[in-house]
């Protein structure tokens, strides 16, 4: 079974993050016998966090990167435009330019894309049915829904088509569909404007209905077997002859045999203390929540003119989406959240269009990502017993509980249930 918090004859982990691959990477060290502490200065499952306003898919079929062959034409309009799907600030431009030129390169054909698509669905496929498990354990099953699908809908097959690449990918890597037309499309979803007569159910796809509930609640069973949960920030570590003998927090040193940096966006300095140092970037994402929604989907969707995920959750209509590159510190741009609200209410014209501001919440977090569309899994250049688990992108949520059960096998010297390869961040130089 798993170590107390007060057995000192068990070997100790400080796990450095309580999103949501910290907290599975907790949950997985313990069912190994570790002795584990959580370091984190916020609140689990609280707002500060990414995990807690993604857009509630747990997608399998997230495997296509961000960047695609062609997307550098792309680049001046996003300057241009400040509100588009993806924007970059013009003061933040000649910071991020060397990730920007990876980013684009990692999509510059097919073949990278479809490289890219294998390694996330390796750590992607059956995660609905890893989330379902882990819900059960932790007494909220009824936070997931293992089985509801994803919907992605389109105005007509030739937006569809127009996509064939990435739907080509999809199915080389094991991904099925159902494709449905305008008529089983108003069956399906009666409420949903008529301007889409196209969609595609992806049926292994389930959802969240409430992200940071979830999270709370994988830390709260990792407290109850035996972890403690400290809220502090790691800001350093001890390594004496390459191996680690401390974290450092602000209020002193804490003894440990093996860490796992799973801070999310602000893994990059850690990971650079211990030899490593990565092209990890904020993408950061926007949600809009309309409370109480009268209406809505009965399956979540995604419009291929929105680029956003529209979900049902236990406190309204969620969506969700937007990409802006501007760091860290840049104060949001709260436009953005409207545009997905403004979005949403086009797509259900059911919903009232004069919504009180009370009704209607908005929501700014930091994706972590990597320019190539892989996270970073594996130890550290310094030191093996500084383990990497960060930089997931768009796929923090699904990817978490399988990123996880890597990190439990690396930490006890086991085997991977997949090849680590793909993630190591050596692939860096």
């Amino acid at each position: 079974m798993t170590a107390g918090k007060g057995d000192p004859t068990r070997p100790h982990v400080v796990i450095i993050g309580a999103g949501i691959v910290g907290a599975c990477t907790a949950l997985q060290a313990l069912y190994r016998g570790f002795r584990v502490t959580i370091l984190d200065p916020g609140t689990p499952g609280g707002e500060q966090a990414a995990s807690y306003g993604n857009g509630c898919w747990l997608s399998p079929m997230s495997v296509i990167p961000p960047a695609t062959p062609g997307l550098w034409r792309k680049v001046p309009g996003y300057l241009a435009d400040p509100l588009g799907p993806l924007s970059i600030r013009p003061s933040y431009l000649p910071r991020v330019l060397p990730w920007l030129a990876r980013y684009l390169l990692s999509g510059w054909t097919e073949a990278r894309v479809l490289r890219t698509a294998r390694g996330l669905r390796a750590i992607l496929k059956d995660a609905p049915a890893l989330h379902r498990r882990l819900a059960e354990d932790a007494g909220v099953p009824d936070l997931i829904r293992d089985r509801s699908g994803l919907m992605y809908i389109y105005p007509s097959r030739a937006e569809f088509e127009a996509e064939a690449m990435s739907w080509r990918i999809r199915s080389e890597v094991g991904i099925t569909w159902t494709e449905l037309g305008p008529d089983e499309m108003r069956q399906s979803e009666p409420e949903l404007d008529r301007r889409y007569g196209f969609g595609v159910l992806v049926e292994e796809g389930g959802h969240c209905l409430d992200p940071g509930a979830y999270v709370a609640a994988l830390v709260a069973q990792a407290e109850a077997e035996g972890a403690e949960f400290r809220r502090e920030a790691a800001t350093a570590f001890h390594l004496e002859a390459g191996r680690l003998r401390a974290v450092r927090t602000a209020s002193g040193e804490i003894a440990a045999d093996r860490a796992v940096i799973c801070a999310g966006a602000r893994s990059k300095a850690l990971s650079a203390a211990v030899g490593s140092p990565v092209p990890l970037e904020t993408e950061r994402g926007y949600h809009a929540l309309v409370l109480d929604a009268e209406t809505g989907p009965r399956t979540p969707l995604m419009p291929s003119d929105g680029k956003m995920s529209i979900t049902r959750t236990r406190q309204g209509l969620r969506c969700a989406g937007q990409v802006e590159i501007a760091g860290l510190e840049a104060a949001p741009n709260w436009r953005r959240a409207e545009i997905l609200r403004d979005h949403l209410l086009r797509s259900f014209p059911n919903l009232p269009r004069d919504l009180p501001a009370g009704r209607v919440k908005f929501w700014m977090g930091h994706r972590p990502s990597m320019p190539d569309g892989l996270p970073c899994i594996g130890p550290s250049r310094s030191t093996p017993d500084v383990l990497l688990a960060f930089g997931h992108g768009h796929v923090g949520l699904v990817a978490g509980p399988r990123t996880a059960e890597v990190v439990g096998a690396l930490l006890a010297g086991e085997s991977p249930p997949i090849d680590p390869a793909p993630y190591s961040p050596a692939r860096f130089g």
